[in-house]
């Protein structure tokens, strides 16, 4: 079949690590074809069919220049096998104008991953609160007495804006509660921007646990993400280390639990974050950590990933 991946510009991936390169490696290997693109080259024109200016590419299998291109040309989505939506966060007007675009391609007959509905209805901090069960003490509101309140009870807290990514924006405020309006102004922007507040989980120097959901189930294993020195963050992009593990029993529940839901809303892939016992996030833009998992564990994460894609696509 002929898959393709719309993602940020691919002559920035950084291929020892990247989980869209992953994908398209295996997919390769398996005698899939590879086009690519940008969400800003997706096009629809009244009456016509939603398409995107793509480029057909080939993995060459040198770490230097990995890949060769062909001249750029229109295709329609519905041509493709398969359209899997790679592009990163953050989740602004222009990620939800392409989920509209992908939306009408699917109605075109386009077969999109993760489907375009899902994960515009599907906010990857909020969506934590569906499952009440599974996280711990968590606040959302724009109100700063509210905040106010919720830090009294708890002591010790963690706040973010319910749009950033790789750990930006979030702090950590104790019992003293030291400048805590201060950062209440900065991330409600004085009432204006709601913000999620979260009780502070000490486990999380055991690691912020990243688990991936592929086709419902979960990974057999997670990466621990550590935060180093006096960082309160585990995220990579903050300077987490990472490091493979089996999943705990209860990350398993957490994994069998959400998996059957979010597979039954278009959700091929999901990366549930688990601190301790409790789910912090649950991430279906364009969840990583497949080559973090494969190098330190020998699980092939991109082969399980291609496996569920191709039965989603046989089940069609």
């Amino acid at each position: 079949m002929h898959f393709l991946f719309i993602a940020d510009p691919i002559e920035q991936f950084k291929i020892y690590k990247d989980t869209t390169f992953a994908m398209m490696r295996e997919a390769q290997r398996r005698g899939h074809t590879l086009a690519v693109c940008e969400p800003r080259h997706l096009h629809w024109e009244r009456g016509g069919r939603v398409t995107a200016t793509v480029q057909d590419i080939t993995l060459t299998g040198h770490p230097e220049e990995w890949y060769s291109a062909q001249a750029p040309k229109a295709a329609a989505l519905a041509d493709f096998g398969a359209v899997l939506m790679r592009k990163d966060p953050p989740f602004d007007s222009e990620y939800f104008y392409a989920t509209h675009l992908l939306e009408q391609a699917e109605r075109d007959g386009a077969r999109v991953f993760n489907k375009p509905r899902a994960l515009r209805d599907h906010p990857e901090k909020l969506a934590i609160m569906e499952f009440p069960q599974f996280i711990g003490p968590t606040l959302v509101t724009r109100d700063a007495q509210d905040i106010r309140r919720f830090h009294a009870e708890h002591g010790d807290i963690i706040l973010k804006p319910l749009d950033g990514m790789g750990g930006m924006g979030i702090f950590r405020v104790k019992s003293d509660g030291l400048n805590l309006g201060s950062i209440i102004e900065t991330l409600n922007k004085d009432g204006a921007e709601s913000v999620m507040v979260q009780k502070f989980l000490p486990a999380i120097a055991e690691g912020d646990k990243r688990v991936l959901i592929i086709g419902g189930k979960p990974v057999p294993y997670c990466l621990a993400r550590i935060p180093q020195g006096s960082e309160v963050r585990g995220n990579l992009a903050a300077g987490g280390k990472g490091v493979a593990r089996p999943l705990t029993q209860r990350d398993q529940e957490i994994g069998e639990a959400l998996g059957a839901v979010l597979k039954e809303r278009g959700l091929l892939l999901a990366g549930v974050d688990v601190i301790g016992d409790c789910v912090t996030e649950i991430n279906v833009t364009s969840p990583t950590c497949f080559q973090e998992i494969h190098d330190q564990t020998g699980c092939d994460v991109a082969s399980l990933y291609i496996d569920a894609l191709e039965e989603a696509l046989q089940g069609a």
